[in-house]
């Protein structure tokens, strides 16, 4: 880990999730309206009640650790969200939960660990691959891109700054593709020229944790 590199701790993820929730929020409408478009127009309000449930659920909770904290909001989702939205974002944060248990804050590596077994968790749950035009398409390159900095001795910041830019360029990528999977794939050739909503959430959700890990740094 570079010298100057701070690990994120329990209250940073608690950061990540507040403002997450304020985020989804405020594009609340933007994800309802790229969803009419291909699909049934409720991802942004189920997420954005997932969310507040989350952060409900976490005030109750009062998590000690980064696992837990990732648990609580899995638990959430799982529970209160319906449609795509709360199985796939709920299995990515149980799957990132399991990764990191037993830790009491995150390095750089963990933190990669974690969002690969999100991805391994999206994967599983929506059998969908890059090119699908679903979430993968911003997660997996997101979480090759964060790789590539750890390996090259990167630090937390410069890692998750590089897989929300990546994971930018995956969503702006399903805008040209023919959904392959869910609601979206029945239109065929005509949701291409769409952004997917699941995309679009994913990019805003990395591009939380790279700012809460700036704000750190």
């Amino acid at each position: 880990m570079p010298s100057d590199d701070l690990p994120m701790t329990t209250r940073d993820l608690l950061r990540v999730i507040a403002d997450y929730a304020a985020v989804v929020a405020a594009n609340r409408t933007y994800l309802i309206e790229l969803d009419a478009a291909i699909g049934d127009a409720d991802h942004g309000e189920n997420l954005d009640r997932g969310m507040k449930a989350a952060l409900d659920r976490l005030a109750e909770a009062d998590p000690g650790t980064p696992a837990d904290v990732l648990q609580t909001v899995a638990t959430a989702l799982i529970s209160k969200v319906g449609g795509a939205a709360g199985p796939l974002y709920g299995t990515a944060f149980l799957r990132a939960a399991t990764s990191v248990r037993g830790r009491d804050e995150l390095g750089a590596a963990d933190l990669v660990g974690a969002l690969r077994a999100g991805l391994g968790g999206v994967v599983a749950r929506g059998k969908a691959e890059v090119g699908d035009k679903t979430m993968v398409d911003a997660w997996d390159p997101a979480v090759q891109a964060a790789e590539q900095v750890v390996t090259a001795g990167g630090s937390t910041r410069e890692a998750l700054t590089a897989a929300a830019d990546a994971a930018e360029e995956g969503m702006r990528a399903t805008i040209p593709m023919i959904a392959r999977k869910g609601r979206a794939s029945y239109l065929g050739e005509r949701s291409a020229g769409h952004q997917d909503p699941g995309a679009t959430s994913s990019a805003l959700l990395f591009r939380v944790f790279a700012d809460v890990a700036d704000h750190s740094s």
